[in-house]
């Protein structure tokens, strides 16, 4: 567990090979494993296939280029009218599906969205969404072209014990 922690990298250069349905299974089912205020899982993913629709996903920012490449784009969103908590709840289901996504072998990358009206906006209006769920972050996944090494950014001067 803790070698698929160290091996999660932002990867933003895929390989044409497809994900497979099994695969994006696999990651929607841990996304939703992730804790949530009270339960509620203020959640709702949408998986973006389509390349005309990652291609509009791409134009979003500067940094969101990679989802044109992408075989599949997961777009993260929160209803905040469920919860207080839809940013930390969404935010735990998104590390979730990127641990997952390194465990099967595959790579991804967040990509922010919130909290850019602009963006959110953008990406409401390609993909239809209703106002009251706000895209929270894209998730660009497929098979890595890119090679990283496993690493931790543990900073012992960062922790402190009992208090300052």
């Amino acid at each position: 567990m803790i070698n698929c922690i160290k091996a999660r990298r932002s990867i933003r250069e895929y390989t044409p090979e497809p994900v497979t349905d099994e695969q994006i299974q696999t990651m929607l089912e841990a996304a939703m494993a992730a804790p949530s205020a009270s339960n509620i899982q203020p959640w709702e993913f949408i998986v973006v296939r389509d390349a005309t629709l990652r291609q509009q996903l791409a134009q979003v920012h500067p940094w969101s280029g990679m989802a044109a490449d992408a075989p599949v784009v997961f777009v993260v969103c929160g209803r905040p009218s469920d919860s207080h908590h839809w940013v930390e709840d969404c935010s735990a289901a998104t590390q979730n599906l990127l641990l997952a996504a390194t465990a099967l072998g595959l790579g991804g990358v967040w990509v922010a969205m919130y909290p850019r009206n602009q963006c959110e906006d953008h990406v409401r209006a390609i993909l239809r969404l209703p106002e009251t769920w706000r895209p929270l972050c894209l998730v660009p996944v497929g098979h890595p072209a890119e090679t990283k090494a496993a690493r931790t950014q543990y900073d012992a001067q960062r922790v402190h014990y009992d208090a300052l």
